[in-house]
């Protein structure tokens, strides 16, 4: 007789892979630590293997794990494919979401990622600009969500995060021993100013390496450990880590990411995507 493999446990599978542990992955399911540890065990029973490495505490998948992840992802895509074309709406347009560049990392894929397979005929032309520009574009009414890295919170404001600035450099980089400190930061980036007033205040040496006015260049600057740079703590881009200093390095201060919604994007669609992204920021 043949046997079915539970949808709703391959989907948690997919995302406790994609998020890096059970935990995130709560936060975009909508379930529990424990649903979604159960979720895994009923499909490692079901399939009668081991799908993750538990000798270790890093997740890692098994040999069957991985094989098991691509015919999962080709699953579920077909699954949303399915529902997407025969029971979506006739929800069709287009949201413009504003998100600074610094703090795009990494929740912003997840949620875009998401939304698509829920509307798939809404289009979201997302902006990638500094936080004085957004509230600009904002303000001009050419946004209609848009987040920002501010000190506080203007009113119509929503906090979605409120945390401490972290200095980033490359894995495994050795830059931010070097003296004069040789930094990367964006013309317009919020985080320049709080970062240079704490290097002077702790009479460290700086100069500034690489001062660009595209993130891109800032990433692949700190990538390649040419410099360092400075973001709230847990939105790291890839192929960068939070700098393990001991004191070597002046403490930040603490920055919240606030999402703010013109009055007149007020639909469905738009309010999936704002709870999209208060999902996403709760599980950083």
């Amino acid at each position: 007789m043949a046997r079915n493999l539970d949808l709703t446990s391959l989907r948690a599978f997919v995302t406790v892979v994609d998020a890096g542990g059970v935990t995130k992955a709560s936060g975009f399911l909508n379930l529990t630590q424990s649903a979604v540890s159960m979720q895994l065990k009923r499909l490692e029973e079901a399939l009668d293997v081991a799908l993750f490495d538990r000798t270790t505490r890093k997740l890692n998948l098994t040999g069957a794990g991985e094989q098991m992840l691509g015919y999962a992802r080709r699953m579920l895509e077909l699954n949303d494919e399915v529902l997407g074309r025969l029971t979506a709406t006739e929800y069709e347009g287009e949201i413009v979401l504003g998100v600074p560049g610094d703090v795009v990392y990494p929740a912003i894929p997840e949620v875009l990622h998401r939304f698509n397979k829920a509307y798939p005929r809404m289009r979201v032309h997302l902006l990638s600009m500094g936080t004085l520009n957004l509230r600009e574009t904002f303000a001009r009414g050419a946004a209609d969500v848009i987040l920002t890295t501010e000190e506080d919170v203007e009113r119509g404001g929503e906090t979605l995060l409120e945390r401490s600035m972290v200095w980033i450099g490359a894995e495994n980089g050795q830059m931010w021993k070097q003296r004069p400190l040789r930094l990367a930061f964006e013309h317009d980036c919020i985080f320049r100013g709080p970062a240079l007033s704490a290097l002077d205040a702790a009479g460290i040496a700086w100069e500034m390496a690489v001062d660009s006015d595209t993130m891109r260049a800032i990433e692949v600057s700190v990538s390649a450990d040419l410099a360092i740079h400075a973001v709230i703590e847990g939105t790291e881009s890839p192929y960068s880590e939070m700098i393990v200093h001991n004191g070597a390095l002046p403490t930040l201060p603490r920055i919240r990411i606030n999402m703010y919604r013109s009055e007149m994007a007020r639909s469905e669609p738009v309010d999936a995507l704002v709870d999209l992204i208060r999902q996403g920021y709760q599980v950083i």
